[in-house]
Formats: structure tokens, sequence, C-alpha cells
């Protein structure tokens, strides 16, 4: 099986309305596969090589001077993760990284609507170290909103929707966040070595750059091997979240993936961009016509891991399962009390 490739310069017709073409080509690749590859996205000229050469510049920088920015230190969950300290499917992976979100103040627990509003707060930037990469990462964020919103109405569209049927969940203050990951090859990998384990991303929707390095993969729906998602050299790999596919009724599945250990001595960049709707917005399935209704067969649920329709509750058993040193050291009685599912991760 092959991963579609879209080029999203063609999702819309002169006129400005979707082309049914484009919408036929990505209803199928995110039902029957739930993983594609877009092209011809807006970046400006440069912008792509431009990022990747930043963050390589970052993981780079002296181990002291990432570990300044320790997401330990962080109860929004925000800042440097180092090797093998976050945990996907009950292991560790053998990646680093730097999460970060909308840039925003802590907001106060006595301002707290629910627990999920500890999500809320600011990044970690080495900004001494390497000024250059706030901006040049937040630019590439804002592109990525535009792409990830057009994206969500083509996706509305290709269902027979309004186009806008899922702007009222991103409106104001969509929850989306960003990982800079570096995976690490090491000559002590034992068998159980993962890149990042199988798992199932618990936003909206994936958008990532990855290097030429190869190693991701997917299983999708019905499938009983792994599937390749070959390097395409500035194409993002997109794939379905678990709140689209609570929006679908399971007509668009979160299909699993899993990042393969690289090899001894070497190294595999990626960027994940992690779309998703503001905390507080609940999605329900929505209407579908009933030729598509007849090939939804619901959510994909395990006893360890529930999908919540209320996207902030999803946000934040993912965040405490795949990082509990964080859950513990600032939330020990959510952490106590959370049934948190093994699982989660990025790739």
């Amino acid at each position: 099986m092959d991963i579609p490739v879209l080029a999203f310069d063609r999702a819309r017709r002169a006129d400005g309305s979707f082309d049914p073409e484009f919408l036929d080509a990505l209803r199928a690749a995110l039902h029957e596969v739930g993983f594609l590859q877009l092209t011809d996205y807006g970046a400006a000229p440069g912008q792509v090589e431009e990022f990747a050469a930043v963050v390589q510049r970052f993981f780079q920088l002296p181990p002291e001077q990432r570990l300044a920015l320790d997401n330990r230190r962080s109860p929004h969950f925000r800042g440097y993760t180092r090797l093998g300290h976050e945990i996907t499917a009950g292991r560790p992976d053998a990646r680093e990284q730097l999460d970060y979100g909308p840039e925003l103040p802590a907001r106060p627990r006595t301002e707290w609507d629910a627990p999920y509003r500890l999500l809320e707060g600011p990044n970690q930037w080495p900004d001494e170290a390497l000024p250059q990469l706030r901006t040049v990462v937040l630019a590439w964020a804002d592109l990525l909103c535009r792409v990830a919103t057009d994206l969500t109405r083509a996706v509305a569209a290709s269902l027979g929707l309004p186009e806008d049927q899922f702007d009222d969940a991103f409106a104001d203050t969509p929850h989306w966040f960003g990982k800079l990951i570096r995976y690490v090859g090491s000559e002590s990998d034992g068998p159980d070595a993962q890149g990042v384990g199988p798992h199932a991303d618990w936003g909206f929707l994936t958008l990532l750059l990855q290097d030429g390095t190869g190693g991701l993969q997917a299983r999708p729906p019905r499938a009983t091997e792994w599937v390749d998602v070959p390097p395409l050299d500035g194409a993002l790999v997109v794939n379905v979240g678990e709140m689209l596919e609570v929006a679908t009724h399971g007509y668009l599945v979160s299909t699993v993936h899993r990042v393969l250990p690289c090899a001894p001595g070497t190294t595999r960049q990626s960027a994940g961009f992690f779309w998703s709707p503001r905390l507080d917005a609940t999605l329900h399935a929505v209407p579908l016509t009933p030729e598509l209704a007849a090939h939804a067969p619901g959510v994909t649920e395990t006893a360890h891991n529930a999908l919540l329709p209320r996207f902030g509750d999803n946000a934040l058993k993912g965040w405490f399962r795949s990082h509990p040193e964080v859950a513990e050291r600032h939330h020990p009685e959510l952490a106590a009390d959370l049934a948190v599912a093994a699982g989660g991760g990025a790739t």
C-alpha cells in the first residue's frame, strides 16, 4: 500500500471553491490509509530549509544549554525532553525533543474551569544560545496554522459537510502544539528499542516534516502489515488524530504508527505540528451521508485508551501518560486521580 501524495495548491479552483477531484482524493486517503503526503502547501522559498537547519543547530547545542530548557521545570509540559524520557506504549523512546505551543501566560489555578487549563502557558526557548530558533519556529507554526485551517475545511467538504463545519471548535484559541525531534541510534540499543512505539495521535490532524532518513511506518485500517511512509523532500506527512476519528464516528481513523530506531551512530530529525481545537471544545459525531455512514464503525477504543470528546480532557490524558515525570513533579494530585492509558507520543 502506497501513501497517497496530494498537491495542496490544487485544492481550490480559481473561483475559491474546493476542487471535487482533490476532495475525493483527500477523503479516500484519510479513510483508507489515514495518512497522506502534502506538497505545494505555500512555504516561502527557502523556508523549509531554514527551518530544518535551525532545528539541527538546536540539537547541536551543548547538552547543558539544552538542559537549561528541561521540560521538568515547566508545569505546562513545555521545553526540552532528554533522550529516553518520553514514554510511548509504556516504554521509553530513543529521541530527544523540544515541545512548544501557543505563547500564553500561565493561568492561575484559581481561574481554571477544568484541570486541562494547566496546559496553557509560556514556552522555553534558548534565546541567548540560539535566538533565531524562536523566530523561525514560530513563523513555521504560523504557516502550518494556515495550512491546517484550510485542510480542516477541505476535510469537512470532502465529507459532504459545510466547509466551516469545524470552525467553531478552533475559533480564537486552537490548542496546537509542536515538537522538534531528534532520534539517536546507540550501540547499547537492545532488540526492544523503539524510535517511537506504536501509537495514535490524540489531536485532530498531524502535519509532520521529516528528513530523508526514513523509519516512519503506519498500519492502515484493515491492514495487517506496517507500511513505510517514505521521505519526500519538503512534503508534510498528514495523518488523522483521535479527535477527528471521534468527529467522524470512525469513518476517518486515527491510524496507528511508529518510528523504527536509528542505526547505531546515526540520527533522524523531524518536526511534528499537532493541530487541535480549543481545550474546551467538544467534538461530537458529525452528520454523514448514508453512503459514508455505512462505513463508519465508531471510534476505536480500548480499556486502556478511552477517546474523550472534550479535547482538553483527551490532551491532558495524553500529556500525563507521555511525561509522567512532569505530571508527578507539578501535578501529583491530578496524576493520582487521572486514569492514564499506556501509549501516546508523536512522530
